[in-house]
């Protein structure tokens, strides 16, 4: 999750241990550039990345445009953001780019979204992000003392005892190891309230758009078994949705749909350099 601004890119990381995996399509699958055509259609569509990764935004773009999305909701934009841009035109980067405030973000390049918001020109824009405070404040109180729907997508309700531990150890991976142990439940807390309201935010596109709905984020949201399928499957459980993950090398059972596993980017340094001695 992107708590500390200095690691714009770690928190998609996929943990190891995958706890009781759901399933939204009849066969998981590894694709290929060639078959990511083969992505089995669904109301929502969760097209996972590894922030950053050319190959993966140019995937993004190459499957959304063969989808035509009714609605795009990015992780990436505030639901103000997604609003200012709704009217620019897509084919225009520098104009959508300024309209959007992406520069001044942390967020990786423009250059590596536009191709995504140019491939669906006529979709409506959705922004998933919440405010830097409310997803501190969940760190302190938990995610659902800050979602007012927090029983319909099953924040209420605690994880089980193993996936707690493993998301706790991932947590303190995706960070460099550099957050106190007793911080680590809580970043947990502030991941599952972000995953909920990414989930109810691409809900609600749905409902005003009728869908396909595409959600471009991180792989560690697009998860199976605890990223936002768990809370769109809580929250509305009639809606088919499909998970996407793009992975760097090789992983054994992917907890997705499908899936594509890519080559690292030819520049791709280790994000944890700035906390190693010289």
């Amino acid at each position: 999750m992107r708590i500390l601004p200095a690691f714009p890119n770690l928190t998609s990381m996929i943990g190891a241990a995958l706890v009781a995996p759901l399933c939204f399509s009849a066969a998981a699958a590894e694709l290929t550039v060639e078959t990511l055509d083969q992505i089995p259609r669904a109301d929502i569509i969760l097209l996972g990345e590894l922030h950053g990764t050319p190959a993966h935004h140019a995937n993004q773009a190459k499957i959304v445009e063969r989808i035509a999305p009714k609605a795009l909701v990015f992780e990436m934009l505030s639901p103000a953001q997604a609003a200012a841009g709704q009217s620019v035109s897509r084919a225009d980067q520098k104009a959508l780019d300024a309209a959007l405030g992406w520069s001044d973000s942390a967020w990786p390049d423009f250059e590596l979204y536009a191709p995504i918001f140019a491939a669906a020109p006529e979709a409506a824009l959705f922004g998933a992000a919440l405010p830097r405070d409310k997803v501190v404040a969940a760190i302190e109180t938990g995610a659902a003392a800050q979602f007012e729907d927090a029983a319909k997508f099953g924040l209420d309700q605690p994880l089980p005892a193993a996936q707690q531990a493993q998301r706790e150890k991932d947590q303190g991976t995706a960070h460099c190891d550099a957050l106190p142990e007793a911080m680590l439940p809580g970043m947990v807390e502030a991941q599952r309230l972000r995953d909920a309201a990414f989930a109810k935010t691409a809900l609600d596109a749905l409902d005003q758009t009728g869908g396909p709905v595409v959600v471009i984020t991180g792989n560690g949201h697009a998860r199976l078994d605890w990223g936002m399928p768990v809370y769109l499957r809580n929250a509305a459980p009639d809606v088919s949705v499909t998970a996407f993950g793009q992975l760097v090398g090789a992983a054994d059972s992917p907890p997705f749909d499908a899936w594509i596993v890519t080559k690292p980017a030819a520049d791709a340094g280790d994000p944890c350099d700035a906390f190693k001695s010289n």
